[in-house]
């Protein structure tokens, strides 16, 4: 249903005037538990719920995500013949990329500045989202370059003897 887009969410039920805030319903619940403010609630649409932006759905949907991916990787694993030379580096767990470019595998294929100066110009083209703009105002030219580092693929594989690390990233675009 959701993937077909005809789940009545609260953003949904308010243009045809079946609800009076399109504001997440799931989010109202978890801040009156914790005794905060309901005002500002962002808006319960599909990709809201189906993100880890909602709160209150944030342990499923990482959850899930991950599952996907693993099962993935698994599959993709297995299915390389057996003298394959991708090796998948993130099969268990979860690594931003700079605790991956610790690895030695990763740094004999390309050293750590090497990498952020090629990631600087493709951070820069990415637009700074209102909820880092703070961050981006203490210090825009070291933003990109922690940002780019904070990130944190889906997935990484790595084949040494071609000199290539291929790196997953899932961009999901479900919103309505």
């Amino acid at each position: 249903m959701a993937l077909a887009g005809n789940t009545p969410m609260a953003s949904f039920l308010t243009k045809i005037g079946k609800m009076q805030s399109a504001g997440c319903r799931l989010c109202r619940i978890a801040r009156e538990a914790r005794g905060e403010s309901t005002n500002g609630l962002a808006a319960e649409t599909h990709g809201h719920i189906n993100s880890a932006g909602c709160k209150r759905m944030a342990t499923t949907v990482t959850a899930a995500h991950h599952s996907i991916w693993k099962h993935l990787y698994n599959s993709m694993h297995a299915a390389q013949k057996q003298k394959g030379k991708l090796k998948f580096v993130t099969l268990d767990k979860e690594s931003n990329m700079s605790t991956l470019w610790r690895r030695e595998e990763f740094l004999r294929i390309c050293s750590k500045e090497e990498l952020v100066e090629k990631a600087q110009d493709i951070e820069v083209t990415i637009p700074v989202k209102k909820s880092q703009e703070a961050l981006y105002n203490l210090d825009p030219g070291s933003f990109f370059v922690n940002r780019f580092w904070g990130r944190r693929p889906d997935g990484f594989a790595i084949n040494e003897d071609m000199q290539i690390v291929y790196i997953s990233y899932g961009i999901y675009t479900v919103d309505r």
